[in-house]
């Protein structure tokens, strides 16, 4: 075996026993490689403000929103050349500075050097190779402040130990609004096939076709304390990250996000008929969770969340009832605290039918809720996160199960509720020209 032949090379004849003892270990080997892997990547946190339109009664004004994003390492290219990106499970594709980009936004950055790597190829849109000094395909993706335009590339993309050769984007420009204030480089999408460009796109979907996973799935646990790490696994779910057991809810349109349904919202516990038969989009490239403006305004008047926060101690969970458990949330959770008072902090977002209503679960509930992304079964787990500064007693008890304890009634005077049309770029009806036009607005934290 190839172990064997190294030892003897640094240390002369290697023994019998030594050398069995080599083959065993290369027998190891080829059986992980058949049995695949698994990997976890450490995240960091960066915390930063944006400004956010707000619409009053009368008047508009910028709110300043409070947003954070979770970023690790990815390496692309032989030699390997890193990368920070935010692993988003809200698009499909990995893009990356690339120095043919001379923008402020690009320079601060790390880029892809075409030119370093010994493996890169330059190809279109589709696939086929380009041509030294032929017309290049290239893509824009507009997000709501600004837009980044590129060419594409294929080349090896490793998370770790986990190696596949995967289309990309290069990027060619970038707005200085928004990206100058990111500290990641670029973003590596997550979503489901519909929003790549192509199925070679998908870093996710290559990795499982190569076999080189344990399981076809990968994990995500964040954290908001300095006193833990966030991660994401791929190839495995982490029992230790848990508080309670797992549950599985199927994807429930094939619009390419993970995006399951919810059968109602609850207020402690108690089921409101505000939503029944919404979706929800889990959204890992999303600071902030967002949901229908009609059911939002009702939902805020029963919540009754006072703006000189005098009652913020004493205000409900807000759970989302899905299949037979019930998703809490705190107050902190739901609630925007800050020095100019309280107020509901989940965005409006109106998404038609038949792909909403739908509502957007990013990082206050992923902080929450440990979850899981199973590709082959095409389904979301989801169990309560274990972090250090929350007993596991107190973490499992925001998953109530409708068959055991807490008791889920029907409340009066359902609303009727009208869902208008917004983000249509982000969140269409049409999955097909979401995955074309704007298959990577993931990078935005909080879109």
């Amino acid at each position: 075996g190839r172990v064997a032949l190294l030892l003897h090379a640094v240390h002369g004849t290697v023994n019998v026993a030594r050398d069995g003892h080599s083959d065993a270990q290369v027998k190891e080997h080829r059986l992980l490689e058949q049995m695949g892997m698994s990997h976890s990547i450490s995240l960091k946190r960066q915390s930063y403000r944006s400004k956010q339109a707000h619409q009053s009664k009368n008047t508009a004004t910028a709110k300043v929103v409070h947003k954070t994003a979770y970023y690790g390492k990815v390496e692309v290219g032989t030699p390997r050349q890193s990368f920070t990106v935010v692993f988003d499970t809200g698009s499909g594709n990995l893009m990356i500075p690339s120095t043919y980009c001379s923008s402020h936004a690009c320079t601060m950055h790390r880029r892809f050097d075409r030119k370093a790597s010994t493996t890169v190829e330059d190809i279109q849109a589709d696939g086929s190779h380009s041509r030294r000094g032929s017309p290049r395909d290239q893509i824009t993706v507009t997000f709501g402040t600004g837009e980044i335009s590129g060419i594409f590339l294929q080349d090896d993309v490793c998370i770790g130990s986990l190696c596949s050769n995967v289309r990309f984007v290069g990027a060619t420009d970038e707005t200085e609004d928004p990206f100058a204030s990111f500290n990641f480089d670029g973003v590596l999408g997550l979503a489901l096939p519909q929003m790549s460009q192509g199925p070679e796109f998908s870093v996710m979907d290559r990795l499982v076709d190569s076999k080189a996973l344990k399981q076809p799935l990968f994990s995500v646990f964040l954290s908001d304390s300095s006193a833990e790490e966030s991660e994401i696994t791929f190839g495995d779910i982490r029992q230790e990250r848990m508080a309670s057991p797992m549950f599985w809810q199927e994807v429930s349109r094939p619009t390419g996000y993970w995006q399951v349904q919810i059968k109602d919202i609850a207020i402690n516990n108690q089921r409101q008929a505000l939503c029944e038969d919404c979706q929800v989009a889990v959204d890992t490239g999303t600071s902030q969770l967002a949901g229908p403006t009609d059911v939002i305004k009702e939902l805020a008047k029963r919540l009754d969340v006072r703006s000189d926060c005098s009652n913020y101690h004493s205000l409900p969970n807000l759970g989302f009832v899905m299949g037979d458990h019930v998703l809490n949330l705190n107050p902190q959770d739901y609630v925007d605290k800050g020095p100019d008072g309280c107020e509901v902090s989940l965005m409006p977002l109106d998404v038609p039918p038949p792909n909403g209503p739908l509502f957007i679960f990013g990082d206050p509930f992923l902080r929450k809720y440990y979850t899981a992304y199973d590709r082959r079964n095409k389904q979301v787990g989801f169990a309560a996160a274990r972090h250090s500064d929350m007993s596991e007693q107190q973490a499992s008890a925001l998953l109530v199960s409708l068959n055991g304890a807490g008791t889920v009634t029907q409340a009066q005077d359902p609303t009727s509720l009208i869902f208008l049309a917004r983000k249509e770029a982000k969140y269409s009806a049409c999955a097909g020209c979401v995955a074309r036009q704007d298959a990577t607005s993931g990078i935005l934290p909080g879109r």
